[in-house]
């Protein structure tokens, strides 16, 4: 009975862990498929676009950075709960491997959240109601908007992978298992290819990499809705033959 109890929970957490992730991915696929290009659509009708960040854009923000909360606390009691999750050399098995990537990817997305969407977006929604209120707009809004998008929109391109791997996980990875783990080797060279691709474009979301302004080279991926689909799937691509070729 202690077993089915805490396989039930297991369950439980798996099934909440999506219930918040569609929230937190399809309010993210919302704002960059949606709402950006129909806030630019606006021109030169300030009032009625920063209405809308005041009225509609706020709340969808509560939702999402909150979904993205419950997101990861629920795949962390996942992973808690179920029965010798970690065991069996994880690191080194296939299936430990892709989801350890999976967990990377939403947790760098997760980071982007609170640390720069919501940091960023705090500024362009004090900036909407202070100009609706009759005052000057705040200098830093801008760049804070522009920021905030670098960042969104990266989560959007990492976000196809990481649903990919969670899924992969269970239903594709044991088709690469021949019974044995992964070499130290494979893993290492697995590992290493995939956190330089990682880290470069994290930092180039950041403007580490090529600045925040549009133009630069490093900024291609962010600059359209059709940019961020092709760099999306195209990261996609790279990991499933990434997978092929070392596993």
């Amino acid at each position: 009975m202690e077993l089915l109890h805490r396989e039930g929970l297991a369950f439980t957490f798996r099934w909440l862990h999506v219930v918040a992730g569609i929230t937190w991915i399809g309010l993210l696929y919302y704002f960059n498929l949606v709402q950006v290009p129909a806030f630019a659509s606006y021109g030169d009708e300030a009032r009625a676009r920063n209405v809308s960040i005041e009225k509609l854009a706020s709340r969808a923000l509560w939702w999402f950075r909150w979904a993205a909360v419950a997101t990861v606390i629920m795949g962390l009691l996942i992973a808690f709960t179920t029965q010798d999750y970690f065991s069996d050399e994880f690191g080194k098995r296939l299936n430990g491997i892709s989801i350890s990537t999976g967990m990377l990817l939403g947790l760098i997305m997760f980071a982007n959240v609170w640390g720069v969407i919501w940091r960023n977006q705090k500024v362009v929604l004090a900036n909407a109601s202070r100009v609706l209120g009759g005052g000057d707009p705040l200098p830093d809004a801008a760049a804070a908007g522009r920021r905030a998008l670098l960042a969104s929109r990266q989560n959007v391109v990492f976000s196809v992978s990481m649903v990919w791997f969670m899924l992969f996980t269970s239903h594709y990875a044991v088709a690469f298992n021949d019974g044995s783990n992964a070499s130290s080797g494979k893993m290492g060279l697995y590992w290493i290819v995939v956190l330089i691709v990682i880290a470069a474009m994290e930092l180039s979301a950041l403007g580490i990499i090529g600045g925040v302004t549009a133009g630069h080279v490093s900024n291609w991926m962010y600059e359209s809705v059709q940019n961020v689909l092709i760099s999306a799937f195209g990261l996609w691509v790279f990991f499933w033959l990434w997978w092929e070729i070392v596993f």
